[in-house]
């Protein structure tokens, strides 16, 4: 289930401009069409840009999920204070309210990240290592970048205006044409969606993703249904920076011999730059010496 959501959302939130583009009348009025290779291009390098930023800033994330895996349901709601800590991210326990519920169960994951922010500003072998590895991640990752400019087509069909901006609306669909290189590649021409991009600024806005037909995963130990969905909502949190503020799946399909139905939302707030984890150390040294004995520091 999570294989899928991660490989959706690097179709969808990752994407690309294609090289090939389209026009399509709009209430009888043809479009006007934006220097489409410069709008894609400034999109992707400010993706990229956005993608680095979540590295070095904390936020507030409220996780709703709702699962039924055969005849058991379950729901479930997380609300965290997500600290970057160089090589992961720590998730400090918080009430559903977004402030403190648990004093000392905070306190003991604050120190713990103390810890951990310690160790990544460490320049030892197994610091490097570690770092090869998300680099190598990374890399990854802008490889399906690459592939996704040529894996989709992008029409202009509109334009909205959402908070003064305003905002393109291209509908994506699957380059016939694209040739899958990879199991994560082959998911794209099952996929199919719409995009939102601030014409001002060329950052990605908002973004819709339907499966159009079932994905086989694991050696086809499980499969993600036609109809299952995926969207994300981004803002300016700081300026210059565009982070995502709403996401939420809506996943059927099937594991093994039995059926699950995924729907998870997750809302974003709070941003703050915390920094390299060496400033990262100092900020959330700063708080445990602002703490009193039994209590908390007001944030």
């Amino acid at each position: 289930m999570y294989i899928a959501a991660f490989l959706l959302a690097s179709v969808f939130v990752v994407f690309a401009g294609s090289s090939e583009y389209t026009q399509e009348l709009v209430a009888g009025h043809a479009l006007d069409k934006p220097n489409d290779h410069v709008l894609f291009d400034r999109v992707v390098e400010n993706q990229k840009k956005n993608d680095a930023a979540m590295d070095l800033y904390e936020r507030l994330e409220r996780v709703e999920i709702h699962k039924v895996n055969g005849e058991n349901q379950s729901t479930e709601v997380k609300v965290s204070r997500v600290v970057p800590a160089g090589t992961g991210a720590a998730h400090l326990p918080m009430g559903p309210d977004g402030k403190v519920s648990d004093q000392n169960a905070y306190r003991a994951e604050l120190e713990k990240l103390e810890k951990s922010l310690v160790w990544a500003a460490e320049t030892g072998r197994t610091q490097r290592e570690a770092y090869e590895k998300i680099a190598k991640k990374r890399k990854e990752r802008e490889e399906l970048i690459g592939a996704a400019r040529a894996a989709f087509l992008f029409t202009l069909i509109g334009s909205e205006q959402r908070g003064g901006h305003v905002l393109l609306k291209y509908r994506m669909d699957p380059n016939p044409a694209f040739k899958p290189t990879s199991r994560a590649t082959s998911i794209y021409p099952r996929v199919r969606g719409t995009v939102w991009i601030d014409e001002a600024t060329g950052e990605l806005a908002r973004i819709e993703g339907e499966v159009t037909d079932d994905i086989s995963l694991g050696l086809f130990l499980a499969r993600v249904y036609r109809g299952s969905r995926f969207m994300q909502e981004r803002y300016e949190m700081v300026p210059g920076v565009w982070l995502p503020s709403f996401s939420q799946y809506d996943f059927d399909g099937r594991k093994f011999l039995s059926s699950f139905s995924l729907h998870e939302r997750t809302f974003y707030s709070n941003y703050r730059r915390v920094g390299t984890p060496k400033e990262a150390l100092e900020l959330v040294r700063a708080e445990l010496k602002e703490m009193k004995p039994g209590g908390i520091a007001s944030r």
